[in-house]
């Protein structure tokens, strides 16, 4: 796993062709679109849905690009319906994918919540995954550092990350290796891909 939440370059693996860039990449760094019955093209975030598949980068950017520039039509090869607020929709599928991930990890006993919990397991090791709302105090969240060899995440705010947890908000959280963590960091890597801006690097001690 890399640092930054950054999942490590997998050349193993499924490779698709991102239709805004034209870059070849593993699946990881893309979202999956499909075209539905009525031509509306659709975010398959889960990849499961039937129908060829369009990739994009996981990028505001390309997603906007490919939204102005008719490219879903164009690999299609056929007229196609595509909503104008196409990010914010996968933004938010993304957000509920990885609050959904973190909560399963939560109740397999893989992920702790609270400033406390999270600097025992940090302590002890126990932990691969440091998760620091992006609207907490940065005074506070600079108390902890990434986990060595490990991964930060920091772009969820505190009211989602609560989600997870059955709370009004959470500040800090974490993650054991194992079990869903590797699914976590990636789908995170794609939100951070739609929420933060290209060449802006979150501040990150330890990172």
């Amino acid at each position: 796993m890399g640092r930054g939440g950054q999942p490590k370059d997998r050349t193993d693996g499924p490779q698709r062709k991102c239709i805004a860039t034209g870059e070849v990449r593993s699946k990881q760094g893309l979202i999956r679109f499909v075209v539905g019955p009525d031509a509306q093209v659709v975010p398959d975030i889960l990849e499961r849905l039937p129908g060829r598949g369009i990739w994009v980068s996981a990028s505001k950017d390309a997603l906007e690009l490919a939204v102005k520039k008719g490219l879903f039509a164009r690999s299609a090869k056929q007229a196609v319906t595509v909503a104008d607020d196409l990010p914010l929709q996968v933004e938010r599928l993304l957000v509920r994918r990885v609050v959904d991930l973190i909560s399963l990890a939560r109740k397999s006993g893989h992920a702790v919540a609270g400033y406390e919990k999270v600097k025992d397991w940090l302590a002890k090791d126990e932990a691969d995954v440091l998760i620091q709302a992006s609207d907490g105090s940065e005074r506070g969240k600079s108390k902890l550092s990434t986990p060595y060899g490990g991964s930060w995440i920091g772009w969820l705010t505190a009211d989602e990350l609560g989600q997870a947890f059955g709370r009004e908000s959470t500040i800090h959280a974490a993650l054991a290796a194992g079990g869903l963590c590797q699914r976590v960091v990636d789908e995170a890597a794609k939100l951070k891909g739609l929420r933060v801006s290209a060449g802006q690097t979150p501040r990150r001690k330890g990172s």
